[in-house]
């Protein structure tokens, strides 16, 4: 949907997490469909995520993911911001969908945002993340994010589930790479899917960056 005409809405920073596992079936990745009521991509399939909030930039952190994978979000965000959109993926994880990604231990805060994690003595925990991707949604849109897309392996990642808090996402099911092609998917899904299929077939390659320039899409390096 496109947004009214006007100034251009400033892209609000996002952390998404693509939860995956492996199978009998092989991998395995875990989606949901977004309800009738939502104005930005309703009836679409995506990973859990959303946009970070200002408790995100003092998330209790058991961990944090370093090297290239940080160097390529500082390259254009304070590390401090980079660290809220982990978190936020981290937390959105855990309210849509009631995984928590997290170590056993006593959490640092008591900011309501992880009473989940609180409650299961469970730290929230972002060094088994890894970059796949950034995306910048095209100006005139009704919303605009600059979200970070994450990946995690949830049989280590995963500490503990909780009953999920809100209904954003339906339909939660873990899809096959080859199940989630069939199902009605956002442009932006499309493109991180393939770049998980690039980074995993080649880790030493540097996560990339899908934006809109001249009323064109480009794809860069990040």
């Amino acid at each position: 949907m496109t947004a009214p005409k006007g100034k251009a809405l400033r892209p609000k920073l996002a952390g998404t997490l693509i939860l995956t596992r492996q199978s009998a079936r092989g991998q395995e990745i875990l989606m949901g469909k977004r309800s009738t009521r939502h104005v930005f991509m309703p009836e679409q399939y995506v990973f859990p995520g959303g946009r970070v909030d200002r408790a995100d930039s003092y998330a209790p952190l058991a961990g944090m993911f370093e090297g290239e994978d940080l160097d390529c979000m500082c390259r254009v965000l304070t590390e401090r911001r980079a660290r809220a959109a982990a978190a936020a993926a981290i937390r959105e994880t855990a309210e849509e969908v009631g995984y928590l990604v997290g170590s056993e231990g006593k959490v640092a805060s008591r900011h309501r945002n992880w009473a989940p994690f609180r409650k299961s003595n469970i730290q929230p925990d972002a060094s088994s993340l890894r970059v796949i991707a950034r995306a910048i949604t095209p100006p005139g849109r009704v919303r605009r994010f600059d979200a970070w897309f994450f990946q995690a392996d949830a049989e280590s990642a995963v500490a503990g589930r909780v009953k999920r808090e809100t209904d954003e996402l339906i339909d939660i099911r873990w899809v096959t790479r080859e199940e989630a092609e069939t199902l009605p998917l956002p442009h932006v899904t499309r493109f991180v899917l393939g770049e998980l299929d690039r980074r995993q077939a080649d880790p030493a390659k540097r996560p990339r960056h899908i934006r809109e320039l001249a009323r064109r899409m480009q794809i860069d390096p990040l």
